[in-house]
Formats: C-alpha cells, sequence, structure tokens
C-alpha cells in the first residue's frame, strides 16, 4: 500500500491522465479533439487543456477529503463545495463556456471513494458501494422539481432534462455506482488491451453510447436524437467498431454527421474518462502479484 501522501499525489495524477485522455481520443463523434472542435462552436482542444490545468488542485482536494474520518455521506457534503469552487474557477479559465462541469461530479466522487477505500484498507470492489453509499438520495434531493413548477429559470440542464423526461443522468447512474462503468466499460476496456490507446478510447466510447442516457444529447436535442446515437453505437459495435475497416468508415462517417447536427455525447464523455480513471485505479492500487 503507498503511504497517505503518496496515495493523494498518485491519485491525482491519475484522475489528470484520464481526463486528459478522453479529450485527445479522435475520430471523436462531435465531442472536442487535438483535430476538431466536434459539434462546439465556443470550445477547441486548447479550451480543455486551460481548463484541465485548472481541476489539478482540486483533484488533489477531493482524495484528500476521501482519506479523512467521515463516513461516506460526510464525504460526500464536504465535496459539494469543493466541487462548486471547483466549477466557480473553470468558468473563469475558459470564459463561461462548461468544459468539464459534468466532469467534476464524477471525477470527484471516484477520487474521493477510492481514498476512502485505501484508508480503510478496502478491496477494488469496494469503490462501486462507497460511490452508492455516498451518493443515496442525490436524485431527489437535487433532481426533483415540483410538478407545478412551469419556468426552467434557475435549473441546471440536469434538472431541465428529469422534469421533460424523468431520466437522472450522472447523478442515477452514480446513485447506482457507475453500473455502465464497473459493469460494462471496464471490462470492454481491458478486453480491448491489443489495440493502441487512442483505438481502445474510441471503441470504449462508442460502447458507453450504446448504453448511456446522455443528457447533454436530450438538453441540446431530444429523445429521438437519443435513440439514433445508441442505434448508430449499436451498428458500429455490430461492424466491428475500430477493429474492422467498415467499422472504421462508419466511425468517421458518423462523427461528421454529429459534427453537422451539432450532436455531442457529453454525458458519455464523462463516463470514458471515469473508467480510464476505474482502470488506473485498479492496475495502480490494486494490482495482484
Amino acid at each position: 500500500m503507498i503511504e497517505h501522501n503518496g496515495f493523494i499525489d498518485k491519485l491525482t495524477e491519475v484522475a489528470m491522465q484520464s481526463i486528459l485522455y478522453e479529450a485527445a481520443c479522435f475520430p471523436s463523434l462531435g465531442l472536442v479533439s487535438p483535430v476538431s472542435s466536434g459539434s462546439h462552436d465556443d470550445m477547441d482542444f486548447f479550451t480543455f487543456l486551460d481548463s484541465t490545468v485548472v481541476l489539478a488542485k482540486y483533484l488533489s482536494k477531493f482524495a484528500e477529503e476521501g482519506s479523512k474520518e467521515y463516513t461516506p455521506r460526510e464525504i460526500f457534503c464536504k465535496l459539494r463545495p469543493i466541487g462548486m469552487e471547483c466549477e466557480k474557477e473553470m468558468f473563469k479559465k475558459t470564459k463561461g463556456v462548461n468544459t468539464h462541469k459534468g466532469m467534476i461530479f464524477v471525477i470527484g466522487l471516484i477520487q474521493s471513494a477510492t481514498a476512502y477505500v485505501l484508508t480503510n484498507k478496502m478491496e477494488f470492489e469496494n469503490i462501486k458501494n462507497v460511490i452508492v453509499e455516498m451518493t443515496k438520495g442525490v436524485s431527489n434531493a437535487e433532481l426533483e422539481i415540483e410538478q407545478k413548477q412551469d419556468s426552467h429559470i434557475n435549473l441546471s440542464h440536469g434538472q431541465k432534462v428529469y422534469k421533460k423526461y424523468g431520466l437522472k443522468g450522472i447523478r442515477g447512474e452514480a446513485e447506482k455506482g457507475f453500473p455502465i462503468v464497473f459493469e460494462g466499460a471496464l471490462r470492454h476496456f481491458e478486453r480491448k488491451s491489443h489495440l493502441p490507446m487512442n483505438d481502445r478510447l474510441v471503441d470504449t466510447l462508442i460502447y458507453i453510447m450504446k448504453y448511456a442516457d446522455d443528457t447533454t444529447i436530450l438538453h441540446r436535442h431530444d429523445m429521438e436524437t437519443l435513440k439514433y446515437v445508441k442505434q448508430e453505437a449499436i451498428k458500429i459495435i455490430d461492424l466491428g467498431g475500430v477493429e474492422s475497416e467498415t467499422g472504421k468508415l462508419e466511425i468517421e462517417k458518423l462523427t461528421r454527421c454529429f459534427e453537422l447536427k451539432r450532436i455531442s455525447p457529453g454525458g458519455s464523455a464523462d463516463l470514458l474518462a471515469a473508467t480510464v480513471l476505474i482502470w488506473l485505479i485498479k492496475n495502480e492500487f490494486f494490482r495482484k502479484e
């Protein structure tokens, strides 16, 4: 076991790595990448780099809170002001552009839950359970809006989507312990270890898109668009994904289509970063000798 200060530093390192890996892969299916701004006209790859630099000190703080003598629920309450301050600094750095708001929530939870598990000398499998404990009831507390409320003033994107479609998005996924990541995407990513890292990332992104109720898509578009995205992901997977020439061509074609239609699977991107982070954590701290 790495000593306390060492694992805080290492957790911060792998969190930064996962955020950068997500932004670096391409073709990126409407997301920002080093070769394209994707479906966005308010940000590019350098906007993401600027934002990621700001996140560094907060990633460390998330891990530090998880290593203290709190219950998982108490840790979650301690994370809130840190996350809000992190968002504030992000918006300041990007001049108001939302590059990482969802990412802050996801990575912050994983950082603190992992620190809790390491501090208490628990097993890798407990990370998921700790996240469930931390986030119990968060959807009810943050998403449920009285049906008589007609105005969308001051509602977050997630709240608007919940009010319209009844989907809990990333908060609901967190309450369940990120099953798309732990029970699906992580295994998919590990199975693709023979591929170059860029291809592993793109293929795993498509796998996640098949399952994720992506509220970024719903906020910018509608349920029909989300269904279309899932169907296209299934088609690419059935073609062999990045491991077939037909699959590669379809990925490039769909990327152009998403850019034209302004479709950006931002929620899936957050879960891709989460998958990479969990994979790095598993190999760094829980590798069986």
